[in-house]
Order: C-alpha cells, then structure tokens, then sequence
C-alpha cells in the first residue's frame, strides 16, 4: 500500500512516502470509518451514479461515504423546467439510493442564478416579471421540491453563491427582480416546507476575507429576522498551492464563531495551471491555453501524485484540528473522470483532484488522507 506519514519533526511539508504496491480496491480502509465520529464524509453523485450506469463510482460511494450531495438532479431547471413540469423521477432514485445506503442525503441547492430557468423572471407582457410574481414562482418551487422530500432529506443548500469576491451582491435575476431579501424568504420559505431541516448557505473563496464577512453578515441578519440558518459551506475548490492552509483554517475559525456548523461542502483540488484569461478567450487563444496548461493528458507523474497528497494531507490535518468545529466533509465528485476540472476552464483538459483515479482506485492522495485521520 502506498502510505504517506507525517513525520513529527518536520511537520506534513516532510511526508514521507512509502511504496509497497496499490492496496485493490475493497481492501483498503473505508473512509467512513476512520473519520472522527460525528464527521460526516460525503461524496457529489451524478444521476449515472444512482442509477448504477456508473458502477465503479457508485462501489466507491456506497464503500466509502456516509453522506451524499447530489451534483444537478435537484437544481431548479433539471427538476422543474416549466412553470407546469416537475420532473421528480431522478431526484426520486437519489433520495432512495441515500435511504438504502444509510447514507444521510443532502439537497443542493434551491436557489442558485445559473441553473435557474428564463421563465421564472419573466412576465405576462414578456419584460421582466415583477418582485412578487418571482416570489411566488420562488415559493411554489420550494414547497414542492423542499415538501416532497419532508423528513428525507437532512439538510439544504438554500442558496448558492449570492456573493462577489469583495462581498458585495452577485448581480442576478433574483437581485434584480426581489432584492437582497430574496435570500431571507428562500429561507422563510425551505424552513415552512420541512421545519425539521437544517438549513444552509453555500458559497466559494469563504477564505477571501471581505467575502467570509459578507457571508456572516447574511447569517446576522437572517437570525435576526427570526430565521433558521443551520451552517454555511465552504466549496473548498483549491488549488494544488493555494489558498494557503492558514487562510483556510481562517475561514473555518471566523465562521464557527458566528455559532453555525462549518461544512466543508465541494471539496478538489485542480492540479493544473489556470490563468484567469482562459474564461472568454477566443478559439485560436483557447486552443494556445489549452496546449500551454494541459499537463498530464496522460496520467498524473509521481511527483505531482505526491504534491496532491501532502495537499490533502495539510487539508485533513486541519480538519481534525478543527473537528469539533465542523460537521461535514464532501467531495466534488468522486473519481477523476467523473470531475467537472476535466473540462474547466477549457474543454478538453485532463484533471486529477480526487481521492480516486479514474478505475475507481484509491490514489497516494487517498492514502495520505487515511493516515490522518487515523492519527498515523
């Protein structure tokens, strides 16, 4: 088995690894049963995953997880495409695939600008609809969705990524037609539909200061509105060198403080350069970014395999340091081909930022993970 342990006088920068041939899968630890009791460790499925078309991944999830996120199957336009449709049967297999695993299942995510359909803002005159006909297609939604799944699903993505980098307001539909209190009645609304559901708020770069105080600001004030806010989540996409372990472990300290459950909620690590002009480049400059960054086409060095794993190490390291803080770990994905950085911010880009390689083994990085949480 490929190990990686910290060696005690030089700290996780001074892993040492260790080679004695890939543990098969099935036969190393399982994830679920090393962490810390009380820490749920969870896993984003796809629909091909709970439908069992995905077999190796869905092995890994039922092995290794005791928590699921679904990637899209509950997102607004996947489950409620017109203003008369539902389409329930996929979120339906997700739900049940949790229940059977004793798995606890989340529900992500309710409010979210991107995969919300053109036809919520829209009105009778075919302009912009007006504040309280959003809110009503916004409560509608909710209680059907949220209502339908009562007492099934222990837990809520509320809203997602209402904020800037420097913590002002993402400019989006829902700001633009209800105002900053669409936020509020999102979660007036998911809380009437399941009282017993814990609620949350999911963004990215929580570790940005000016964003991490934006976010606990939204706390602030939807407690002081009398509303229910469970815990916020960090996404945790990283990178391979940043953020840096104490800018996370900031993160985690400043919102455990504002008295809500600290979750850690789509979890990867991008192995590949990225520069910021890759996002709306034209083809001919997509096609030189795409050559320049493009690393490892073919399977990850050994090199890189161990930067990865003394990544997670550090990561893991610091959740156990704060595990009376948090309450829940997920990961974006669960095997290599199955993540969306394969195909970001590029298409056609080859990208290794999971536990599991792409036959579903474990990789160094699983390894290092385990250790950890086993106190190695």
């Amino acid at each position: 088995m490929i190990s990686l342990r910290p060696n005690v006088r030089m700290g996780l920068v001074g892993l040492a690894l260790t080679t004695a041939g890939m543990a098969a899968s099935g036969e190393e630890p399982a994830l679920k049963h090393v962490v810390p009791k009380g820490l749920l460790i969870g896993a984003a499925v796809s629909e091909r995953q709970v439908d069992g078309r995905d077999a190796i991944a869905r092995r890994v999830v039922t092995r290794h997880f005791n928590s699921v996120t679904p990637e899209n199957l509950l997102k607004w336009r996947p489950i409620h495409p017109q203003p008369d449709e539902y389409v329930f049967e996929p979120a339906d297999r997700y739900v049940a695939f949790g229940e059977d695993h004793g798995l606890t299942v989340i529900g992500h995510t309710l409010i979210w600008h991107p995969q919300t359909p053109d036809w919520v803002f829209v009105g009778k005159d075919g302009g912009r609809a007006d504040r309280e006909t959003v809110l009503s297609r916004m409560r509608t939604h909710i209680e059907a969705v949220v209502g339908r799944y009562r007492g099934r699903i222990h837990g809520w993505d509320v809203v997602n990524e209402a904020l800037n980098d420097d913590g002002t307001f993402r400019e989006t539909p829902w700001l633009e037609t209800v105002g900053e209190e669409y936020i509020a009645k999102a979660f007036e609304y998911a809380h009437a539909a399941d009282p017993e559901a814990k609620l949350y708020y999911n963004d990215y770069n929580l570790w940005k200061p000016e964003k991490r105080a934006a976010a606990l600001r939204i706390v602030k004030q939807l407690r002081q509105r009398g509303l229910r806010i469970d815990g916020v989540g960090e996404q945790a996409h990283y990178m391979l060198d940043s953020p840096s372990i104490g800018e996370i472990e900031a993160t985690i300290t400043a919102l455990a403080g504002s008295r809500v459950q600290v979750m850690i909620t789509e979890l990867d690590i991008d192995v590949l350069p990225r520069d910021p002009e890759m996002r709306g480049a034209d083809l001919p400059k997509q096609a030189e970014f795409l050559a320049e960054t493009n690393l490892y086409p073919n399977g990850l060095p050994k090199a890189q395999q161990e930067q990865l794993a003394r990544r997670y190490a550090d990561i893991f390291t610091l959740v156990m340091r704060h595990r009376d803080k948090l309450s829940r770990v997920t990961f974006w994905g669960v095997t290599d081909g199955q993540s969306w950085l394969n195909n970001f911010p590029l298409r056609g880009r080859v990208n290794y930022p999971l536990l599991f390689d792409r036959q579903g083994q474990p990789k160094p990085a699983f390894n290092a993970v385990v250790d950890v949480l086993k106190g190695s």
